[in-house]
């Protein structure tokens, strides 16, 4: 379409440039997303405690430096950090296309002539003289304008879009940052965990070893056959034979950690040598209301900003069934010398209106991909608040679960332990057959394993909790793009 001046209906049309096509966005509410009034188990509903760093409530110093060190130098925490960045300059991309842009150009130019570059003229006394026609120089400036105007809102709404997704790769960040923390505290457990099991085992490995030394005294005095010296090698051997995959596991957890932190695997053996207790945190937490996941899960957040963003996709694919306004503009100077380049100086104003007649249905099968890719984020929005909620629920169960098995296993243990020594007392007395005290040991390895099972249940389902509370993030703060090392929210 040819240039024209801009007329009063097209400055009448820029007034109407703050109406904006495409639905508003709402969020939607609680009980639209199938959120219940209180949870199907029996939780502690009182008021929601501070969570943003719940590692400290173990109370163990070594755990709360590992979590500390894997926020700082996580691998995966970087690449979420990178992912927002990206999404912040998608911003910035986005709010440029609201400003004119403005460019400027200048140029000189030199001609030669390479053949025929004379001419001739004859002076008044009769003389033919040629004059030699030499070379010319030009200098030009210009700068242009031009601006797209948003006469129906798909720019602000590509603006709304991208500031909805740079907010949902902010929770994102929130949510693997949690994740890192989670899985950080998860292995350190498991790791002293590991610890303990050796430890019982290497005791019991002792037991075994006087066990057998007995039975070889009683088979040298005759007083019992060569099967209890068996039994008691093929029990010692089999306990023998567990520590070795205990000390695998515990290599794998110690390896895991030093990933976590962003270091080699095997960075933090010598600082998890020494054996320290399974670390247990408080016996209940204040899970709240459901109605407050919503609020502290990032992934929750998330989940609502990308409908956002979906939904204001729906206005900047239904502004392109619009007509597109363009105006601008260009001044220019030319001149053979610099110093006058100035002295003549022109410019132009125009606008461009144009609109796509026909196009197969191309533009309005956009507009009808948009609204079903909103429908299907909310779909994803309404899960992902269902299924927090599910893992609340399930880290509820987990811990009273654990904690239920604590209290009977420290029953067996006592239990078990007095069956044993006097097994053994026995067994030394010749009161007892060696099936008898093997039977006794055994069921004192496995209260001794059950205990730790427990605790290590007990301690893993707390931070399943925590992780599932959304702890270890500051809520109140949407996540952005660190201005120094550490995470985006500052902890």
């Amino acid at each position: 379409m040819a240039n024209r001046p801009l007329t009063p209906s097209i400055l009448l049309a820029l007034s109407l440039s703050a109406c904006a096509v495409g639905p508003d966005y709402h969020p939607r509410p609680a009980s639209e997303l199938g959120v219940p009034d209180g949870w199907s188990v029996s939780a502690g509903q009182k008021a929601r405690e501070d969570l943003s760093q719940w590692w400290t409530r173990f109370d163990d110093p070594m755990l709360a430096s590992l979590v500390q060190r894997a926020q700082a130098a996580n691998l995966d925490v970087a690449q979420a950090v990178a992912r927002l960045r990206q999404a912040r300059e998608s911003l910035v991309q986005q709010r440029a296309n609201l400003v004119p842009s403005l460019s400027v150009s200048g140029g000189v130019s030199r001609s030669e002539p390479l053949r025929g570059g004379s001419s001739t003229t004859t002076l008044p006394d009769g003389t033919v003289t040629s004059f030699s026609q030499g070379g010319a120089t030009s200098f030009s400036l210009g700068a242009d304008a031009n601006y797209q105007v948003d006469l129906f809102g798909g720019v602000r709404r590509g603006v709304e879009g991208a500031r909805a997704s740079y907010a949902a790769s902010g929770y994102d960040l929130a949510t693997v940052l949690i994740s890192a923390e989670a899985e950080t505290a998860r292995n350190y457990v498991l790791a002293r965990v590991v610890q303990a099991q050796i430890a019982n085992a290497r005791d019991s490995l002792g037991i075994a070893d006087e066990n057998l030394q007995i039975a070889g005294w009683r088979l040298q005095a005759g007083l019992v056959s060569s099967l209890d010296q068996e039994q008691a090698r093929a029990s010692r051997a089999q306990l023998a034979a567990s520590i070795p995959t205990l000390e695998a596991s515990y290599n794998g957890y110690v390896a895991r950690l030093g990933v976590l932190t962003g270091q080699a695997p095997g960075a933090l053996k010598a600082e998890m040598e020494a054996v320290k207790p399974i670390p247990a945190g408080p016996a209940s937490v204040a899970a709240g209301i459901p109605a407050d996941t919503l609020r502290q899960r990032p992934d929750v957040r998330a989940a609502e900003r990308n409908l956002a963003a979906a939904t204001a996709n729906i206005g900047v694919a239904a502004a392109q069934l619009y007509p597109q306004l363009s105006i601008g503009g260009s001044i220019d100077a030319g001149s053979t010398a610099l110093a006058s380049i100035f002295d003549v100086i022109t410019g132009r104003l125009f606008a461009n209106i144009a609109q796509t007649l026909f196009d197969g249905g191309r533009r309005a099968s956009q507009v009808r991909s948009a609204e079903a890719a909103a429908d299907g984020a909310f779909l994803a929005y309404k899960s992902t608040v269902l299924t927090s909620l599910e893992d609340v629920e399930n880290a509820i169960v987990a811990l009273q679960t654990a904690q239920r098995r604590q209290q009977e296993f420290a029953v067996a243990l006592e239990a078990s332990s007095n069956q044993a020594l006097l097994a053994r007392m026995q067994y030394r007395s010749g009161l007892t057959d060696f099936t008898t005290l093997n039977q006794a040991e055994s069921a004192l390895i496995s209260a001794r394993n059950g205990v730790v099972s427990a605790r290590s249940d007990a301690a893993t389902a707390l931070i399943q909790l925590y992780q599932a509370l959304g702890g270890g993030w500051d809520p109140s703060v949407t996540p952005t793009v660190p201005t120094t090392g550490g995470t985006a929210n500052g902890n």
